[in-house]
């Protein structure tokens, strides 16, 4: 992606003590892209960056074309003349001020008729306009997220920054407020940049997805890319791939790469590797295919197929993650991890079942430069 061309792209540093910021990536008009990694990561010191609320030391951020911030050419906008909107962890809600106050508090330059027609509006769109004069002590955590937004959004931002602004709600109103949010950014044609550790909401809500680590942005991509085809171990184990061998490739050509873990042999889609090559293969647990040992195909494919025993479960209510060995291993360990549905879990009798046999897809495993990270 072309930075200039983005509606927002960043590429800066800045230093704060022994930590280094230095987040890289850029995302087009009207999609929403995701920075995700654990607490201390650097997402929401980018966030404050690109809202004006943090001066990197060096580098640029670009926003609808428009340089905000380059150390260059000496360029430091000031938070109110970005055209961004921003909503916080805990909402930042003036408690001394009615609800409609909060949210026309941005307003400032608009006739009273401008910001009664403004405030209607955007009540009516975030369905909060039987709260207009109350006090946001006596609204509710999802009510408040909802005023948060609509402040935020009262100057018409090209750019709406979101800093895990779900975190502190309940589980069935985040998800409310999820489909409320894709509904805001496909109606009003918004860019957005939302911040979680949460890597649920993540997959629900991101056109791309950016991945930091250590102030670093390790991958930044479609969400296809990122959750099936990480660029490093890292960002494998970050988003949860939990399947990852280190291993030798053994055969290539024009349609697969084969690699050997020491274990077992796996074939994936074709790529760039060279036999004697040392790599790391990965695939998601919810991508690998459980099947009963009789039915799994015993002539040649392009799927790997490997038998195994199931040695452990874990039931996480609509979902059951097993634990299968390949062969002979120490006590306690295992191979393969492999999410399936309970539905599947009870249609195919998993319960009291030792041996099975897995197929790995080769369109699903995924073939990485080996690296030392965990």
């Amino acid at each position: 992606m072309d930075g200039e061309s983005a509606s927002l792209s960043v590429d800066i540093r800045k230093r704060l003590g022994s930590f280094l910021l230095r987040p890289c990536f850029s995302v087009d008009q009207g999609e929403l892209i995701v920075l995700f990694g654990h607490s201390g990561s650097g997402k929401s010191l980018t966030l404050r960056a690109i809202a004006g609320l943090l001066r990197p030391d060096s580098g640029r951020i670009r926003i609808d074309g428009r340089l905000v911030f380059d150390t260059a050419r000496r360029i430091d906008l000031p938070p109110q003349q970005r055209g961004v909107g921003m909503v916080v962890q805990n909402y930042a809600l003036f408690p001394h001020m009615s609800v409609a106050e909060n949210i026309a508090f941005g307003l400032h330059g608009d006739s009273s008729a401008a910001r009664r027609a403004r405030l209607a509006e955007l009540a009516a769109f975030l369905g909060i306009t039987e709260l207009l004069q109350r006090r946001p002590g006596v609204i509710s955590g999802g009510q408040a997220q909802r005023v948060a937004l609509a402040r935020a959004l009262a100057p018409r931002p090209g750019l709406l920054l979101l800093d895990e602004p779900f975190s502190a709600l309940d589980s069935a109103i985040r998800v409310g407020l999820r489909r409320e949010l894709a509904r805001l950014k496909r109606d009003l044609a918004l860019t957005v940049v939302f911040v979680t550790h949460d890597l649920r909401e993540a997959y629900n809500l991101a056109d791309r997805m950016a991945v930091l680590d250590g102030g670093e942005v390790l991958q930044s991509g479609t969400l296809e890319e990122v959750f099936n085809r990480p660029s490093s171990a890292r960002v494998a184990h970050l988003t949860e791939v939990r399947n990852i061998w280190r291993g030798l490739v053994v055969a290539t050509d024009a349609t697969t790469t084969t690699v050997d873990t020491g274990r077992f042999q796996l074939r994936s889609a074709g790529g760039a590797w060279s036999v004697g090559e040392t790599v790391d293969v990965c695939i998601r647990p919810e991508r690998v295919l459980l099947m009963r040992p009789e039915r799994a195909p015993s002539g040649a494919g392009t799927d790997s197929i490997i038998s195994v025993d199931l040695i452990d479960e874990v039931a996480h209510g609509a979902a059951s993650t097993l634990y299968f060995r390949v062969g002979e291993a120490a006590t306690g360990a295992h191979d393969v991890e492999v999410d399936i549905s309970s539905h599947v879990y009870e249609v195919m009798g998993v319960r009291g079942q030792r041996r099975w046999a897995l197929a790995f897809p080769h369109q699903a495993l995924h073939v990485m430069p080996a690296s030392n990270a965990s």
